[in-house]
């Protein structure tokens, strides 16, 4: 199993569709018993909230954010915890939009030192 979450920084390794996350993201992740959460702005996201749980590398989790324009979303997204080579962690999820139209997927890494 890979690392724990908790206390790491991380970020999207390329920008989504225009007023969603993007490299200028910050995730700061939490991890306790198996549940997750995390608080996350930048970029177009003023202010970001996720919760959920881990299994083994697979974290499930739920989301809901507010953007620069004053709109709020919401989604779904399930991710792969992997290690990578020089130590740092990286997740590869697939999301989905629960609150508007949409799904793809993404990679986030943990921010270097």
């Amino acid at each position: 199993m890979a690392r724990s979450l908790d206390g790491l920084v991380l970020s999207p390794v390329a920008d989504q569709a225009p007023g969603q996350v993007g490299t200028r993201t910050r995730f700061t992740y939490h991890e306790r018993g198996g549940r997750i959460w995390a608080d996350y702005a930048g970029g177009d996201v003023v202010r970001g909230h996720l919760v959920g749980t881990r299994e083994a590398d697979v974290l499930d989790f739920r989301y809901v954010q507010l953007k620069q324009d004053g709109t709020t979303s919401s989604g779904h997204c399930v991710s792969t915890v992997t290690d990578l080579p020089d130590g740092r962690v990286r997740l590869d999820e697939t999301w989905e939009w629960e609150s508007q139209e949409g799904s793809g997927t993404s990679v986030v890494e943990e921010l270097a030192d």
